[in-house]
């Protein structure tokens, strides 16, 4: 990936509808949750009856999203949040999937969304997010996706569960080049996308009294409070989107899901793309998105 101070030097070779989808005017809005600030991003007009809701990973930010967003088909709003702690939303004392949700709720009233027919569609921690959003209210959502989010069975020992993002604490570093640089995917893996990992890596940083830092909050790692023993349940309809190169879905995970959910969720595999399958196979999982939204009719056919 090559960083200069010229980030649209940078994305020289990015392809057209990237170039395109980002240079949208997305509108910047924020509301709050527990007197902290959610930052959230919208495009589209706020009266249609649809809306999408997409929804990042752990560390991650909403501009993760901001290419796909507009290349999803039909008429709908498109709300891309940061979740608390992480992107310009504020940081927290402990974190929680009940704080997700209320968060990621707390903007859906605030955009007059709550009576509306809501699609989540979560990658990672995302997914998660947006099976316990539809599990906690089985009647509030018109579809669940997610995305290479491993579902463990509630009975998963985690005794010896090794954590696919390390904890750290934050460093700080002098400039802003010589933090981007250091600008890594977890679980690492290879992305041949370098335009979109540039692109990512521009809103990943931000500059403090003490130097540049990443703007997730370190203590999110220790103190999420994960969902052990939880079982979903969502009565929406469900899409599961894996990667095929995936580190963190192995056979078992798979086969757990498969038999959990047969009955209320579909599943496809994108063979080429790893766990950042935004980032692997952007165009594809689109395509794929678009396919189930029509097959749910969640937008009025003409």
């Amino acid at each position: 990936m090559e960083i200069t101070k010229n980030l649209n030097q940078d994305l020289k070779n990015a392809p057209l509808w990237f170039q395109e989808s980002i240079n949208l005017n997305f509108q910047i809005k924020e509301t709050a949750i527990n007197n902290k600030k959610i930052v959230y991003q919208t495009l589209g007009d706020s009266a249609e009856e649809v809306v999408l809701l997409l929804i990042h990973g752990t560390g991650a930010h909403k501009n993760w999203w901001r290419p796909l967003g507009p290349l999803f088909n039909g008429s709908h709003y498109l709300i891309i949040p940061d979740l608390p702690g992480m992107g310009e939303s504020d940081f927290h004392d402990t974190y929680s999937f009940p704080l997700f949700k209320d968060g990621l709720e707390q903007i859906l009233k605030a955009e007059d969304c709550l009576h509306k027919k809501v699609v989540l569609i979560g990658h990672s921690l995302g997914g998660h997010i947006a099976g316990f959003m539809a599990s906690e209210n089985k009647n509030m959502y018109a579809g669940m996706i997610m995305i290479d989010t491993p579902i463990r069975p509630p009975n998963y020992d985690y005794t010896s569960h090794k954590a696919s993002i390390p904890i750290r604490k934050i460093k700080y570093y002098k400039d802003k080049l010589s933090i981007l640089n250091r600008f890594r995917l977890m679980p690492p893996q290879d992305c041949e996308n370098s335009w979109y990992l540039r692109y990512i890596a521009e809103f990943s940083a931000k500059e403090t009294p003490d130097g540049w830092r990443w703007r997730f909050d370190d203590t999110i790692f220790q103190s999420l409070n994960r969902l052990h023993g939880y079982e979903f349940q969502f009565h929406c309809p469900s899409l599961f989107i894996a990667g095929g190169k995936s580190a963190l879905l192995d056979s078992r995970i798979m086969q757990y899901m498969r038999e959990a959910f047969k009955t209320t969720m579909d599943f496809e595999v994108i063979n080429n793309a790893a766990h950042h399958v935004l980032l692997d196979e952007p165009l594809l999982l689109v395509d794929m998105i678009n396919a189930k939204l029509k097959q749910w009719k969640i937008h009025k056919t003409s």
